[in-house]
């Protein structure tokens, strides 16, 4: 998380904290773990009253910013809910959000969006043997004045709880974007089990559903622009979330190791811990820097934007995934039960880990553009 805020960015975050402490705390969450939708409508309703919803969207159409910059914004938002591994589709609702915004269509569903009324899945990712990233084989085709689709997605976020779908498919050598009523005849919705408590995750499958042309949003086989800029939000969410959960992790294992004594001495006092902290407080000072420079990079635009976003997306989870396990270990028994809070902060950073992308997909993914530059130069 940025490390100087303005004082509206600052009353926005506390605002975020003190909602999700008294809305979401760690009972709620585990009382959560078999709610089928793993959240409530009111809570988030709430949390949309509160800007959850609009910080990617135009101020002519509802939204606006707190500093300016609506993704910056919003990375403190993410920050929390993975500090606090908070319930609800942040990510993705917000990404349909700004898709939504930046397209001249379909603003008619933006209302119930951003007042949390309704929720818009983003269909990206496929199953095996499709699931690497930017890998896109679900099929969209022009037929008359419909298109139809055909193929699936997973893992799709709240696709159960989802009035429509905004689905990623492929039209020749080119990328189509189309809404799709969750409803719709053809389309089935099969419930996936996560690691995370309170995120629900579906297989969406599309057995030649058929939907008005004007259901596309843009144009057919021109969304490869539209879908990286989307793509790059997600990751820069995801981050920040990440983050969240290593400083939460962080900060819950410096308190236990100066509260737990062995031989007459608080674990804080032992040398060979002190290592182990400055090491993970390395890495998490780290993941700080390059979440906040993608982040800064994305929201104007930057040339280095999807390569730094990659990088910090790899970093990220690589060290993300260490720190939690030392901070497990750390821990001793206690770290692996139920009843403790560290394992949701830790499934919550698995979960993101996994999303969007692995570290190893990102590293190949900045070994292409660095690649791409020495061609150019």
């Amino acid at each position: 998380m940025l490390l100087e805020l303005g004082s509206d960015q600052e009353f926005f975050r506390a605002t975020t904290a003190r909602f999700l402490e008294d809305q979401a705390p760690p009972a709620e969450l585990r009382r959560l773990r078999d709610d089928p939708a793993g959240f409530t409508q009111d809570y988030w309703r709430r949390g949309a009253d509160l800007g959850w919803t609009s910080l990617l969207v135009g101020e002519a159409l509802g939204g606006g910013s707190i500093s300016g910059s609506g993704l910056i914004d919003l990375t403190l938002v993410a920050h929390e809910f993975g500090r606090h591994a908070s319930p609800g589709p942040l990510v993705p609702t917000n990404v349909v959000a700004g898709a939504l915004s930046a397209a001249t269509t379909h603003h008619d569903l933006l209302p119930g969006v951003l007042d949390g009324s309704s929720i818009i899945a983003w269909c990206l990712g496929e199953g095996p043997p499709n699931d690497g990233l930017g890998q896109v084989h679900l099929e969209v085709r022009p037929d008359g004045d419909e298109v139809v689709l055909s193929g699936s997605k997973r893992p799709v976020e709240s696709a159960g709880e989802a009035s429509h779908l905004l689905v990623v498919g492929r039209s020749g050598d080119g990328l189509t974007q189309v809404l799709v009523a969750a409803d719709a005849a053809g389309v089935s919705i099969t419930p996936m089990h996560g690691v995370d408590l309170t995120r629900r995750f579906s297989r969406v499958t599309f057995d030649e559903v058929r939907v008005p042309a004007d259901a596309v949003v843009g144009q057919i086989g021109k969304a490869d622009e539209d879908v990286e800029r989307q793509l790059l939000h997600a990751l820069v969410l995801t981050n920040a979330e990440s983050v969240g959960a290593m400083q939460a992790a962080f900060d819950m294992t410096v308190e236990w190791a100066f509260d737990r004594y062995s031989f007459g001495r608080p674990l804080a006092s032992y040398q060979a811990l002190k290592h182990r902290f400055a090491m993970m407080a390395t890495w998490l000072e780290a993941s700080h820097a390059i979440s906040d420079e993608a982040a800064a990079a994305v929201a104007v635009g930057d040339p280095d934007a999807s390569e730094l976003a990659g990088a910090a997306k790899a970093f990220v989870g690589e060290y993300g995934a260490e720190l939690l396990q030392e901070c497990v270990q750390l821990h001793g028994g206690i770290g692996v039960t139920f009843e403790h809070d560290l394992h949701l902060v830790l499934r919550r950073l698995t979960a993101d880990r996994a999303l969007y992308g692995s570290p190893a997909e990102h590293r190949v993914r900045v070994a292409g553009h660095v690649l791409a530059e020495e061609d150019a130069s």
